[in-house]
């Protein structure tokens, strides 16, 4: 492995690359792509004691993992672990190996002393921990280190023994974690820190976190990505946070992009540009635009200027996904901005992130993002926001907590507590203990006080899925690249969007149904060009996770221009249970699914393992350009609060949703009208 020298990673950080062509994912080979089917040819004219003997059709595969259809891998590309500087602060122990321990189904220890396990192993996993002060809190518990030995690090030193571990240290963990960051940053800016302190900590982390990707990428079993958060705000503190995910580890940089290196986005774009003329290839996922304060999806750049095509293009080319679910809330829609969508208000996290200060709607969320995309196309401005989608967990434990019914939350000693996380009552004396901790809130609800704050509104961890040849870092990287993606909300749910104008039910049942998708039409994350007064066919398919709940409704979410408009409409396309869609409202009739608020029971007997169908517009108009993607909603299920609820004994809190509809939402496939 090869790590770039510090004297050209600083000029890279430095210097502005510009690079006009963006990259395209390479399909597969010839051979890959027909690897899998049968050769259907005539009998041998063989004979064995007067008898002809078929000659069989099947083919011995080389590579048995690979097939021209894609098979549905699941991952996590947002995790962070004891070198993310507030992860330490919040108690997290656990290492890298330790994420991968648990990604492939290991248990591992939750700062708050019980273990934690998935119910089923992951395909692949992505630690990124914050570039800013890599490992630096860490090394100032440490009172071995040489930076432990700085007076504003005092109060870190042995954070996280044994005996700290609880509810009685957050009050000297806020105070001191709260000098370490002040008076550190001033400390560099002033030049009474050496700066070189603090970059020898992130390069002896971010080695560590190399070596470990590493040692657990086993091709066509589990796949790591190298990774890092780049963790940035607006002035007004809306969030700009983006994950960096490089392709491989042939050649990386000495130490990843930071804040401290710039406040703006667009530079860490022109590092990335650099490195890719290096031959170092990398993409950012923003995420959580949902705190942003209507800063992530602006239509000006960071000068306030409009944005131009020369802005699109970079963006486009560093950052071709997008984080729309995740345990600090959902950032598909809003209520505000889909009054029509009846499935908007779906965990709403309302804040900006790590307050409690309101997030404007407008520019926070990703479908509104894409209708502002195509208008700018119809403006002939160049579309910035033409991403597609993953979801993740942002766990600060190493763990992603992803089953509604088995919620341990994110952030460590901070809300491993089904009281600290405001979703059962407290007992006098840890009211007394959470005032004094002064992490959260007290709220009185139906008689009883609460934590509260933020975590309430938190959900679980959200799952990316890709559709790939196999199992390797080439295979779900090229993915990536061309938005064959999809997130869930936590089950393991799969969802596939192809469209075309040659498509008709006829195809449904068809065992080459997705090769004559790939043909004869385009998959998610594709453009589809116009044909005339067509109108669009989609085939769209889900089915269930069998460890979570039936599914309900199929949809299509559309979103479309019309007299220099943003509109858009949600159609559902397959009902379960027999249900007929009405035309007019578009909607399936409820299937009748409960939910048991005693037990978290459930009705069974309803419901679909599977739903399809070929579905073509019927409000399509020539000439218009549009977007469309797949969302699939499950029967209702209790919600972890409810769970926690349940398990204590208690009723559920009654501010807070008792139930949820898990779902699954594929990348759109934008129409792009003839004239453009």
């Amino acid at each position: 492995m090869t790590i770039l020298p510090r004297r050209l990673a600083t000029a890279l950080a430095a210097t502005s690359f510009l690079i006009t062509a963006a990259l395209a994912a390479l399909p597969a080979s010839a051979a890959e792509a027909e690897d899998h089917h049968a050769v259907t040819s005539p009998a041998n004219d063989t004979r064995f004691g007067g008898r002809r003997l078929d000659m069989p059709t099947g083919l011995i595969v080389a590579h048995p993992e690979r097939n021209a259809t894609r098979r549905a891998f699941f991952g996590d590309l947002h995790v962070h672990t004891t070198y993310s500087f507030d992860a330490f602060a919040f108690g997290t122990l656990a290492t890298p190996y330790d994420a991968y321990r648990y990604a492939k189904g290991e248990p591992i220890k939750h700062p708050s002393g019980y273990m934690v396990q998935l119910r089923h192993p992951l395909d692949f996993y992505a630690v990124t921990d914050h570039a800013m002060f890599l490992g630096a809190v860490r090394a100032a518990a440490d009172t071995s280190t040489p930076f432990s030995k700085l007076p504003q690090n005092k109060g870190l030193h042995n954070l996280n023994a044994p005996d700290n571990m609880n509810l009685a240290s957050l009050p000297a963990r806020t105070k001191a974690f709260g000098t370490f960051l002040g008076d550190t940053l001033t400390g560099i800016a002033s030049g009474k820190i050496d700066p070189e302190m603090v970059n020898d900590l992130e390069r002896s982390a971010w080695q560590d976190i190399i070596n470990a990707a590493e040692e657990f990428n086993a091709p066509g079993e589990f796949t790591t990505f190298v990774a890092f958060e780049y963790t940035t705000s607006s002035d007004d503190r809306g969030n700009l946070h983006r994950n960096v995910i490089f392709k491989d580890a042939d050649r990386l940089p000495e130490i990843p992009y930071s804040r401290f290196h710039s406040q703006n986005p667009e530079d860490l774009w022109d590092w990335m540009d650099g490195l890719r003329a290096h031959g170092i290839e990398a993409l950012a996922i923003p995420h959580n635009s949902n705190g942003s304060n209507g800063q992530m999806f602006k239509l000006v750049d960071w000068a306030g200027n409009p944005t131009d095509d020369s802005y699109a293009e970079q963006r486009l080319r560093n950052e071709p996904l997008v984080e729309i679910t995740q345990i600090k809330g959902a950032s598909e829609t809003h209520p505000a901005l889909s009054m029509n969508d009846e499935w908007a208000d779906f965990e709403i996290m309302p804040y900006r992130i790590a307050t409690t200060l309101p997030s404007e709607p407008h520019g926070s969320y990703v479908r509104e993002a894409l209708l502002n995309g195509i208008a700018m196309e119809d403006k002939g401005i160049a579309n910035p926001y033409k991403f597609g989608f993953i979801g993740a967990s942002d766990t600060h434990t190493a763990a992603a907590s992803e089953d509604e019914s088995n919620y341990f939350s994110k952030v460590g000693l901070l809300d491993g507590t089904a009281t600290l996380r405001g979703s059962v009552p407290l007992s006098p004396e840890q009211v007394a203990a959470v005032e004094k901790a002064g992490r959260v809130n007290i709220k009185e609800v139906d008689g009883n006080k609460y934590a509260s704050g933020a975590y309430e509104t938190w959900g679980t961890a959200g799952v990316t899925g890709v559709w790939a040849e196999d199992n390797t870092r080439e295979a779900i990287y090229a993915a990536y690249r061309r938005k064959e993606t999809f997130a869930t909300s936590g089950p393991r749910m799969k969802i596939r969007l192809f469209a075309g104008f040659d498509f008709d039910k006829s195809i449904l049942g068809k065992r080459d149904m997705v090769e004559q998708a790939y043909v004869k039409g385009v998959a998610m994350g594709s453009d589809l060009f116009a044909e005339g007064k067509k109108a669009p066919a989609f085939i769209v398919w889900a089915t269930q996770d069998t460890d979570s709940a039936k599914l309900q409704r199929l949809q299509i979410v559309k979103g479309w221009t019309e007299n220099g408009e943003n509109h858009e409409q949600v159609y559902d396309v397959v009902c379960s249970d027999g249900g007929k869609v009405n035309k007019r409202t578009h909607r399936c009739p409820d299937n009748g699914a409960k939910v048991n608020l005693e037990d978290c029971s459930i009705t069974q007997g309803v419901g679909a393992a599977e739903l399809q169908t070929v579905w073509k517009d019927p409000d399509y108009k020539p000439g218009q350009r549009a977007f469309y993607y797949a969302r699939v909603l499950e029967n209702p299920t209790c919600r972890w609060s409810t769970w926690d609820a349940v398990r204590a004994g208690v009723k559920p809190r009654s501010d807070l949703k008792k139930t949820i509809q898990e779902r699954a939402w594929s990348s759109p496939i934008w129409l792009v009208p003839d004239e453009a």
